[in-house]
């Protein structure tokens, strides 16, 4: 009689989950890397039996190769491997299946879920994706056009179609034998109730179809109070709804009421991964979609406009500073001084910046309760100005007395242009994003631009004109 050896659970960390394909997919590679030819055949063996995920992580990792490894591979796990890797890279190894053979292409995308596959295509230059298009079969091309006509960052742009969908007239034996003739996805829990125009009326979920009687019509078993989403509505709100109110899934609908597709959790996690990564770059200028491997004209599209930005606001400080070269000629502890008060305006201004960038994102900043977030940043940087302007300040008075210059009243007015500095720094941090969410911009775009240029202009004009206000003194 012969053992069964007992299966180790995975850990999901990652410290214990390479599976016996990860350990050969690494030998092959590592065969490669010491001059031996790639295995293609063998290596998409093993890539095909790994999770989708690892899948990914390895054609990512081949460059020019993935797209020979993809063709060797069963479609399935090939289009499920695709789907998982990162958006620009997928799209060029799409791109040289594409040049390779056009129907295996289209069978990759036909494999994939609706929403991944009109990512993809969304991605890919018009010229391929109308090829691509075309290769695909027609109720798929249909399916996927109507995704395309909504924008990305969009409720519609990241809903799927691939739902269940049951009419109100059916009984329960008949939505029952509808489901199992049904490609369900196994963390399906509810099926949404559409009348003959295919308008939402209702959900249920398969728990209650369970325990339902046959007999039973799906309107008397239903629940009536839906909450749905607008296909227009913005990705933010979107996933906000979401935390709101712990839903695994909400359906969207169009004007009329027609039932269009799902949004599930799982999409509201790669939301708030997405706005994450995009406000870290809207913040420094750098393109919103910009990837790690995006191609160059995309990155210098995204980045060129604001760097040409920040040459002219980065002009204004020096302008400021011009004006006051005489005195700085005269005295040149004054440049020594400038930009350490310019930094601490820039810090205090960035904490506040980041602090309400969070409020916006988590909706805590509601438009009655504006006025008090100013005053609380103000107030702190008041505070911390006058900590940290009486510790410059001491420390400039210490220093020009021990070297017999007695010019102790410039530690003064670097305390007091210190205090001021960074009172500003604040309310500007804490009042950018709010002015731009009620203009209509993304609170984050190039705030740390905007910001620096008032704080370091702003700074030097404070330092600067009050050593010139007093100077007789």
């Amino acid at each position: 009689m012969t053992s069964v050896p007992e299966q180790q659970p995975s850990m999901v960390d990652g410290s214990a989950r390479e599976t016996p394909e990860d350990l050969r997919v690494a030998e092959l590679l590592a065969q490669a890397e010491h001059g031996a030819d790639l295995n293609v055949p063998e290596l998409a063996h093993a890539v095909a039996q790994q999770d989708a995920a690892d899948a990914a992580k390895t054609l990512e990792n081949l460059d020019a190769q993935a797209a020979e490894v993809i063709e060797e591979m069963d479609e399935q796990s090939a289009s499920d491997a695709l789907a998982h890797m990162e958006l620009p890279l997928a799209v060029s190894v799409l791109e040289d299946v594409l040049d390779e053979d056009l129907s295996f292409a289209g069978r990759l995308v036909a494999h994939m879920e609706p929403d991944d596959a009109a990512d993809l295509l969304g991605a890919l230059p018009e010229p391929d994706r109308h090829r691509l298009l075309t290769a695909l079969p027609r109720d798929i091309a249909v399916s996927l056009r109507n995704l395309l006509q909504y924008a990305p960052d969009t409720a519609g742009g990241m809903m799927t179609t691939d739902y269940l969908s049951l009419r109100e007239t059916m009984t329960v034996a008949q939505a029952t034998e509808h489901i199992r003739n049904s490609t369900v996805d196994e963390d399906m829990q509810h099926a949404f109730v559409v009348d003959g125009q295919n308008r939402l009326v209702g959900v249920v979920s398969l728990r209650r179809l369970l325990i339902a009687r046959a007999h039973e019509r799906i309107a008397d078993i239903m629940d009536r109070d839906v909450d749905a989403l607008p296909p227009e509505m913005d990705r933010e709100d979107v996933a906000r709804e979401f935390q709101k109110y712990d839903y695994p899934v909400l359906p969207v609908v169009g004007p009329d009421s027609r039932l269009l597709g799902l949004v599930t959790v799982d999409d509201v996690l790669d939301i708030i991964r997405a706005e994450e990564s995009e406000d870290a770059q809207l913040m420094v200028g750098a393109g919103a979609e910009e990837g790690v491997y995006s191609s160059i004209p995309q990155k210098l599209r995204g980045r060129l406009p604001w760097l040409v930005v920040n040459l002219m606001t980065s002009s204004v400080a020096a302008i400021v500073v011009s004006r006051f070269d005489d005195m700085i000629a005269e005295l040149a502890v004054l440049a020594v001084l400038m930009p350490v008060i310019a930094n601490q305006a820039g810090n205090a201004g960035q904490q506040s910046l980041a602090v309400t960038l969070r409020g916006i994102v988590l909706d805590e900043v509601r438009p009655g309760r504006v006025r008090a977030l100013l005053t609380r940043e103000t107030a702190v940087g008041l505070v911390n100005g006058v900590l940290a302007g009486v510790l410059v300040g001491a420390i400039v008075a210490l220093l020009e007395l021990s070297v017999g210059d007695h010019t102790w009243r410039l530690g003064i007015v670097a305390a007091i242009s210190m205090s001021v500095a960074l009172t500003v720094g604040c309310f500007i941090g804490a009042a950018m994003p709010v002015v731009m969410r009620r203009w209509g911009f993304d609170p984050a775009t190039a705030s740390t631009i905007f910001l620096t240029m008032i704080t370091d202009s702003g700074s030097f004009l404070i330092f600067l004109g009050l050593s010139r206000l007093l100077w007789g003194w």
